[in-house]
C-alpha cells in the first residue's frame, strides 16, 4: 500500500503497479489523496491510530520528519541504500543532493540518529522562467535572458513600454519569497554569513540583508509584480504565466508538467535568478523533489523496500520523467529527459535547500521576514523597518 498526493502522477504509478505486479506477482495499491492539506491531514491522522501504509510521503518541514521517525514510523534505509545492488550500492544511481534531502547528519539538532531514512523519486530547482514570445514582441533577444539584476530591471523596462505584464509568482504562499530572498542573500552575502546570521552572529540590520530587502522595494516601485501577485497561490501564479499574461516567473521545475497541461505550445526558457554579485554562486532551491519513506511498523516493510528498489531503476525513472516531466533522481537518466526540463538541472551543484543547511532559522522569525517583505511589496513598510521588526524576533527567541 502506497500513500501519495500527486495527481498529476496517479495514472503513471497504476500503470508501474500494473507493470510490477505482472513481473513479481507483487500487488502494488497507490492510493491518492489530494490536494497535499488533505493528504497531511489523512497522515496525522493514520499516526493517531497507527494505521500508515508500508510506504507513504511526509510534507513538512525538516523537523516534522525528524517526528515521525522519533516515533517510529519511519525505517532506516542507510544500510540497504549501501548494500550492494546489482553490484553497486543502491545509493550510487541517486544524485547527492537527492538523498541529501532525506539525511540526518551526526549532531542534528532534532536528536535523530544519523542516516538516511527517505527515498526520492525525483529532484527538483526553483529558478526563473520568461517566455520567449513576448521577449520577441518587446524586441528582446529569445535567446538572452537577463543574467544580473540590473540587467533584469533593464529588460523589465522594455516590456513594461511594450506594455507587457512583467512578473508573476506564488508570492502569497511565503515559502516561494523565502526561497527567492535567500536566493539573493548567498549570492550578495555568501552561506557562511547567512548561517551566521541563523545563530544570531549576524543581525539582520546589516547592510547585506537591508540589499536584499531592498530589491523587493524595486519591485515595488517600478511595479514589476502582476496586480495581485503578493497574494497570489502558486497554482494561480502558473495560470498567469501560462496564459501569456506575464513574462517573468519565479518558479520549480514541476512547472514543466504543469505548464504542458495548460498551454501546450508555450515557447519558455530557464534562467537563474539574477545576480547581485561574482563573489558567490547564485544558490537555488532545489533537491529530492518528492521522497517516499517505509513504514517502519509494516509486516511489508522488506518487500516495500525491494518495490522502491524497482522504482527507481533506470527504466522506471525513465517512464516518470517522460510522463509527468520532472527531474529524476536517478542520475543515469537524465540524458533522457525534455530539453526545456534540461534548463532547471543546469547548475545542479549550486542546489541547497533549508533541509539541508548545517543551522537553521527558527520559523518565527522566517515567517517575520517573508511576511515582511510582503508588506514592502504593498508599500506598507522600508526595508529598514521590517529588517528592525525581523531583528526584534530574533532577539525575543534567543531570550
Amino acid at each position: 500500500m502506497v500513500w501519495h498526493w500527486l495527481s498529476d502522477r496517479d495514472d503513471a504509478f497504476r500503470e508501474l503497479a500494473a507493470r510490477y505486479e505482472g513481473q513479481t506477482g507483487v500487488k502494488v495499491k497507490f492510493d491518492l489523496y489530494a490536494p497535499s492539506e488533505i493528504y497531511s491531514q489523512r497522515i496525522k491522522a493514520a499516526v493517531q491510530t497507527q494505521t500508515l501504509p508500508d510506504i507513504y510521503g511526509i510534507l513538512g518541514e525538516k523537523q516534522d520528519f525528524a517526528s515521525f521517525i522519533k516515533a517510529g514510523f519511519v525505517e532506516d534505509l542507510t544500510g540497504v541504500l549501501n548494500a550492494p545492488d546489482g553490484g553497486v550500492p543502491w545509493k550510487d544511481r541517486f544524485f547527492e543532493k537527492a538523498l541529501g534531502v532525506n539525511e540526518f547528519r551526526p549532531a542534528n539538532p532534532y536528536g535523530v540518529a544519523p542516516g538516511v531514512y527517505g527515498i526520492p523519486l525525483d529532484m527538483t530547482t526553483i529558478q526563473m522562467v520568461y517566455n520567449k514570445k513576448l521577449y520577441a514582441e518587446a524586441g528582446l533577444d529569445p535567446a538572452s535572458p537577463p543574467k544580473t539584476w540590473e540587467e533584469f530591471l533593464a529588460h523589465g523596462r522594455v516590456l513594461r513600454d511594450k506594455n507587457i505584464p512583467r512578473f508573476v509568482s506564488g508570492f502569497g504562499e511565503i515559502w516561494m519569497i523565502d526561497a527567492l530572498a535567500s536566493n539573493w542573500a548567498m549570492n550578495l552575502m555568501g552561506e557562511e554569513k547567512v548561517f551566521k546570521t541563523y545563530e544570531g552572529k549576524a543581525p539582520y540590520t546589516d547592510p547585506d540583508w537591508i540589499r536584499v530587502l531592498s530589491l523587493f522595494k524595486q519591485m515595488a516601485d517600478e511595479k514589476i509584480l502582476v496586480d495581485g501577485a503578493v497574494t497570489m497561490v502558486n497554482k494561480t501564479a502558473e495560470q498567469t504565466f501560462a496564459n501569456e499574461r506575464a513574462a517573468f516567473a519565479f518558479n520549480g521545475s514541476w512547472c514543466v508538467n504543469v505548464y504542458k497541461g495548460m498551454n501546450p505550445g508555450l515557447d519558455y526558457g530557464v534562467f537563474p535568478p539574477p545576480a547581485l554579485s561574482r563573489a558567490h554562486p547564485m544558490k537555488i532551491w532545489g533537491g529530492a523533489g518528492t521522497s517516499f519513506v517505509v513504514n517502519a511498523r509494516s509486516a511489508r516493510k522488506l518487500a516495500a523496500v525491494e518495490f522502491l528498489k524497482w522504482l527507481t531503476a533506470d527504466a522506471q525513472q525513465a517512464f516518470l520523467s517522460e510522463q509527468t516531466q520532472n527531474l529524476p533522481s536517478n542520475k543515469n537518466v537524465s540524458g533522457q529527459i525534455p530539453p526545456v526540463l534540461a534548463q532547471f538541472s543546469v547548475g545542479m551543484e549550486n542546489v541547497t535547500h533549508p533541509n539541508v543547511y548545517p543551522v537553521h532559522e527558527s520559523p518565527e522569525v522566517t515567517e517575520a521576514f517573508d511576511k515582511g517583505i510582503q508588506s514592502i511589496l504593498i508599500g506598507e513598510k522600508t526595508p529598514a523597518e521590517v529588517a528592525q521588526a525581523v531583528r526584534r524576533v530574533k532577539e525575543k527567541g534567543s531570550r
